[in-house]
């Protein structure tokens, strides 16, 4: 009788071991078929797997000074760095004056685009408009004839503007968000806005319809501002959250702490 209890409890042991490996086994498996595509972020990537998932829409949120502009080029420059060719369209900024800001970061943009690498358009948030009309348009042409793999949109904001009703709005999100995932591009896209005052409903829309959301707050903590990243979520990921500081570095862009603030949300002031 001894022995049939004990064989029992053995066969229990063994049964839940398999269990368990099974179980890490088909974690694993899951994990292995996303294909990460890194950020170049210092330390971001570590906190969401390994950076953003292949062909997903990613939308960075921030207030002005923020460094919504340097994130994006940060994530194309290591697109660069890995072979591939990328595309940057701006609704506001001119290109001459966009350059000349970039060079002073360290990075040489029109040394890119000689070399066939480094792609910018510069778009009206009509145009955008009229190319989810027509199915693509320049936008399609040059991401289809160059390859391009990455593409970051600076900024969306002027481009949801344009619709006045919420439903309109959802639409073309939905619209453009099609047309990015069709093009099989990693992209970023841009949007201002101040997560901890500006409580615009239009950018909820796309913020629930995007695959992965981070906030950027520029605010004051006592007496000096200070710069946090929040990963806000992301979908399919199992990624951190905590909230981070960063700071705006010279030849190295947005330097991401490895370190978690130990304070909350409720204690920033933004004047």
């Amino acid at each position: 009788m001894k022995n049939m209890v004990k064989k029992k409890k053995v066969v229990k042991k063994v049964t839940k071991k398999i269990i368990v490996s099974k179980k890490k086994v088909v974690k694993s498996l899951k994990k292995s078929k996303v294909e990460r595509i890194p950020t170049g972020i210092k330390n971001l990537d570590k906190i969401i797997e390994g950076g953003f998932e292949k062909n997903s829409t990613n939308l960075v949120v921030g207030g002005s000074g923020n460094g919504k502009s340097i994130f994006a080029i940060q994530f194309l420059i290591e697109g660069i760095k890995k072979g591939e060719a990328v595309l940057y369209i701006s609704f506001e900024e001119k290109k001459e004056e966009f350059y000349t800001n970039m060079l002073g970061l360290g990075w040489d943009l029109e040394k890119y685009e000689k070399e066939g690498k480094f792609f910018f358009l510069s778009y009206t948030a009509e145009k955008v408009k009229v190319m989810l009309e027509e199915g693509g348009g320049d936008i399609e042409t040059i991401v289809l004839t160059k390859k391009i793999q990455r593409i970051a949109m600076d900024s969306i904001t002027t481009f949801v503007m344009l619709f006045e009703r919420d439903v309109e709005m959802r639409t073309a999100a939905l619209s453009l968000f099609s047309l990015l995932k069709g093009w099989a591009c990693t992209s970023l896209l841009v949007y201002e806005r101040n997560p901890l005052l500006d409580k615009k409903q239009s950018s909820r829309i796309l913020e629930f319809e995007s695959d992965s959301l981070i906030f950027l707050y520029f605010t004051r903590l006592d007496k000096k501002r200070e710069r946090f990243l929040e990963v806000y979520k992301m979908r399919g990921t199992d990624h951190s959250t905590d909230i981070f500081s960063y700071e705006i570095l010279k030849d190295k862009g947005i330097d991401l702490s490895s370190i978690p603030y130990k304070g909350k949300l409720d204690r920033f002031k933004s004047t």
